[in-house]
């Protein structure tokens, strides 16, 4: 059966912001939480990147609902074996209800310490080393690990979960998904597209769970909330490998520029037609998507929580 959760934007909301979004997402009856984890916003109009590991800590206190990284990057900007420890103490202070969703990361947040951005294949490589130290530092004990791209040595996790922490790993295209088949326990995208999900259940992820999100403008002004959509998130659409390659929030920003509010429009349900809103979510369902989380982009968070948990959530249910 189908579960809705919410989209937590680490991009464009504080810490104290997130928390209590979090919580006006169980009270609405959101059933999980999905949390993105950036070093940069994608533009300075969003505005703020708390760093997702301390609001994670503050959501296991303020909320019930289970929590996923959308998603973390394990390979350059953090390493590894610090994402292991990291994600194990989110486990236990969730008591045991935490996924640890990993992606390939963009050159946005992983280029700050001054590392190259390496190629695709490369990035997906390290990828897959980087989960498969983590699973290994998950089981306990003392390990080393003398890899292609990583090193560890002598190194033992204490504060541990009960049962290992579920990775999921995300993909936009093909080769990604199938790697996401191939080693996640899960699969996480932003895109409700039938083949990504078959790809990926049939490179090995069989019937684990499909994540994905979705992003909303609730508004009961259509036009002010494409407006407000077009002017934080025209990042969505931009084209290629932009996403993965582009530097900084400005560089995003003048990308952004050559956007059409009609291109957003498509991408983002502005307004306050449940119809609509409803529509867009059985649309990922359809497509193979177990898990669908929504994020509301617009400033009118109480106009949204009140429609979804009274008009959109009951009918999913």
């Amino acid at each position: 059966m189908a579960s809705i959760g919410y989209f937590l934007s680490c991009e464009q909301y504080g810490p104290r912001e997130l928390v209590a979004q979090a919580k006006a997402a169980e009270q609405a009856g959101f059933e999980r939480l999905w949390i993105s984890d950036h070093f940069h916003p994608w533009n300075d109009e969003q505005g703020q990147s708390p760093f997702v590991w301390s609001v994670i800590g503050a959501l296991s206190e303020a909320v019930s609902l289970p929590v996923t990284t959308a998603v973390t990057c394990p390979t350059v900007r953090i390493h590894p074996a610090v994402v292991a420890q990291a994600a194990a103490t989110a486990a236990v202070q969730l008591e045991g209800r935490f996924t640890l969703g990993v992606g390939s990361g963009e050159a946005l947040n992983e280029h700050v310490l001054g590392d190259a951005w390496p190629s695709v294949g490369v990035r997906l490589a390290m990828l897959e080393e980087a989960v498969e130290l983590i699973r290994l530092l998950h089981r306990g004990g003392q390990i080393s690990h003398h890899g292609t791209y990583y090193e560890v040595q002598e190194a033992r996790i204490y504060t541990l979960p009960e049962q290992p922490v579920p990775i999921y790993v995300s993909g936009f295209g093909p080769q990604a998904t199938e790697l996401a088949g191939r080693i996640g326990d899960g699969y996480c995208t932003v895109l409700p597209d039938a083949d990504l999900a078959r790809t990926f259940r049939e490179s090995g992820g069989g019937d684990k769970p499909v994540q994905a999100g979705m992003k909303v403008c609730w508004d009961t002004d259509r036009e002010a909330a494409l407006d407000h959509a077009h002017r934080l998130w025209a990042n969505d659409v931009l084209p290629g490998q932009l996403a993965q390659t582009l530097p900084r929030p400005q560089d995003f920003a003048d990308a952004m520029s050559l956007v059409p509010r009609e291109a957003v429009a498509e991408a983002i349900v502005c307004g306050d037609d449940t119809a609509e809103h409803l529509d867009r979510v059985q649309s990922y369902l359809a497509a193979g998507v177990d898990e669908v989380y929504v994020q509301q982009v617009g400033p009118d968070h109480d106009g949204f929580f009140r429609a979804w948990g009274e008009h959109i959530l009951p009918k999913l249910a």
